[in-house]
């Protein structure tokens, strides 16, 4: 199977990611900043809103012994929390069922009049738990053009039901009205806009009452290294009052759990996106070894690579001597069921980074249920 002119071209590009990063600026197209890596500070990120399209913030009350629901309900605030598995954080879990839900059943109709006259409330007693999300309800993120991360999340929990009853998503999708991302500076507009848009589509999500956010893109949590991380997921939690799982971290975590440090990298993106990711993983202590990006020429593009370009790229570009593992970012690109695979050939870990968000948020709120077909993180670990 040939490879497409962009992989082609990728593939003989492929180089030590130390001299990517060693790469001056000036050799990059005209970028805007802040790109990233070149002296990324805290507050350098516009995450205000569009001006028109402001939303109001909705924030879980971890404080009130009661609290009212949105029914009119005023009962108990039972949240809880521990702490997390792989970050060691302290998780807190909303109470999003105490006061839920307020129904009534008819009891007397009369001749003539289909509607009942009568009715009676339901006793809730102590609240009753979403009838299909009763054990954890996940919000999810995601830009509008992602056909891949609910896709995935859904088919890893419904090929694992025995285990995962209970366990449900709600995606909201962050508005991309210009997914092109054939240049740096394409890139780099797209994350400004999915920053102006990310307030209003976390509160959206909030009405749906999740107990634990999922990260569902990945280039933003890479922005800035270690520290851009820190301070995105620091920025929505201040916003919704919940935990957040970044592919980032979960990558970082999941290099740990495999005693990982030298790896190579197969990401979608453009070199700016490239090397912020470089600079995550050197910063907090890996060795990238060779990162092949794909630059895919816009956001939609990138669910559209085949399985088998990607299984091109792995297979003759980042098996290399002495590696620990194989990472793959983009959570557009669909890569969990051939990480499965190869895996298992290769006897190298592959981190999909899809499946690597939804084992940490799983192991953050107490779920260590092993999962199967979705790679040997989530069976392991």
């Amino acid at each position: 199977l040939a490879l497409p002119p962009c992989c082609v071209a990728q593939r003989n590009r492929c180089s030590d990611s130390a001299m990517a990063l060693k790469r001056p600026a000036s050799e990059l197209a005209s970028v805007t900043t802040p790109d990233g890596v070149t002296d990324f500070q805290k507050g350098q990120r516009d995450f205000s809103q569009t001006q028109g399209s402001e939303s109001k913030a909705i924030r879980m009350d971890f404080a009130s012994e009661k609290k009212e629901y949105t029914n009119g309900v005023v009962a108990k605030n039972s949240w809880r929390s521990l702490t997390g598995a792989l970050s060691g954080e302290t998780v807190r879990i909303p109470d999003v069922d105490s006061g839920y839900p307020r129904s009534v059943f008819p009891t007397r109709w009369e001749e003539g009049n289909p509607m009942p006259v009568e009715v009676k409330e339901y006793d809730i007693g102590s609240g009753h738990p979403d009838a299909n999300e009763h054990r954890m309800k996940f919000g999810v993120v995601i830009p509008s053009t992602n056909t891949v991360v609910e896709y995935d999340y859904w088919r890893i929990i419904m090929e694992n039901k025995e285990v995962c009853e209970g366990i449900g998503f709600h995606v909201s999708g962050i508005l991309i009205d210009s997914p092109k991302l054939a240049t740096d500076e394409d890139m780099l507009h797209f994350l400004e806009m999915f920053r102006r848009q990310i307030f209003q589509t976390v509160d959206r999500l909030m009405t749906a009452e999740p107990q634990y956010i999922i990260m569902g893109m990945s280039l933003e949590t890479f922005f800035g290294g270690w520290e851009g991380n820190k301070e995105f997921k620091a920025t929505l939690t201040e916003r919704t009052g919940l935990n957040i799982a970044t592919g980032a971290e979960a990558c970082k975590a999941a290099l740990t759990c495999f005693k990982a440090k030298r790896i190579t990298l197969i990401t979608p993106y453009q070199e700016i996106g490239d090397r912020n990711v470089v600079k995550f993983f050197t910063e907090i202590g890996f060795e990238v070894v060779r990162i092949a990006g794909l630059k895919c020429g816009s956001a939609t593009d990138i669910a559209h690579v085949p399985e088998a370009w990607c299984e091109k790229v792995i297979r003759e570009n980042l098996v290399l001597p002495g590696i620990d593992a194989i990472v793959q970012c983009g959570t557009n690109l669909s890569m969990v069921s051939l990480a499965d695979r190869l895996e298992r050939e290769l006897k190298i870990p592959i981190i999909a980074i899809n499946a690597a968000c939804l084992w940490f948020g799983l192991r953050e709120v107490g779920i260590d249920a092993k999962l199967q077909g979705c790679t040997r993180l989530l069976r392991e670990h």
